[in-house]
């Protein structure tokens, strides 16, 4: 079960709506629906949860680049919503480079019926077990906002969302859309 929100930044505070991510396929498609979630080109954030496992954060300044925060990359990696934000950039990849190339892999397997070992079988499998369960992205994302690095680091996922909305002073426009 996923929930996912999106904070606006105003004049008077800020504002709570919850939003569907079904059609969401793209980095940016999620940054272009926070964008059109601002009159302005106030800071919008974009908070995501997956049943205590993980948690997003995904802040957009206006025209800028998102900013990414993921609690832990490799339950992240396992989910549709994880996947959109974890980007090529944001691993350490090339873009494109999700696997191998089936053209150049010998699929005819070795001559003792055991698949052969290569120094490349970490880039074979499509880089999945480089993915550690740990933090990955900007931990600075929320500074400003009040949430320091260390704060943001030491968050559970069952709760990490309604602490973020707690120091944003957003905790009861968050719980409206709950």
């Amino acid at each position: 079960m996923y929930f996912a929100a999106l904070l606006a930044r105003t004049e008077d505070g800020w504002e709570a709506s919850d939003t569907e991510l079904d059609d969401v396929e793209t980095l940016s498609d999620l940054a272009d629906l926070a964008r059109e979630a601002s009159a302005e080109d106030d800071t919008v954030l974009v908070l995501i949860e997956q049943e205590d496992a993980w948690f997003g954060v995904v802040r957009v300044d206006g025209e800028d680049d998102p900013r990414i925060y993921v609690s832990d990359a490799a339950a992240a990696a396992r989910s549709a919503y994880g996947e959109i934000l974890l980007t090529d950039e944001l691993l350490g990849r090339e873009p494109g480079d999700d696997g191998p190339d089936l053209d150049s892999l010998d699929l005819d397997g070795t001559e003792d019926g055991e698949p052969a070992s290569t120094e490349n079988d970490e880039e074979e499998t499509g880089g999945l077990e480089a993915i550690t369960h740990s933090p990955l992205g900007d931990t600075e994302i929320l500074d400003d906002l009040g949430v320091s690095e260390k704060e943001l680091r030491s968050l559970q996922a069952d709760d990490a969302l309604s602490a973020i909305a707690e120091a944003l002073g957003a905790s009861e426009v968050l719980e409206t859309v709950r």
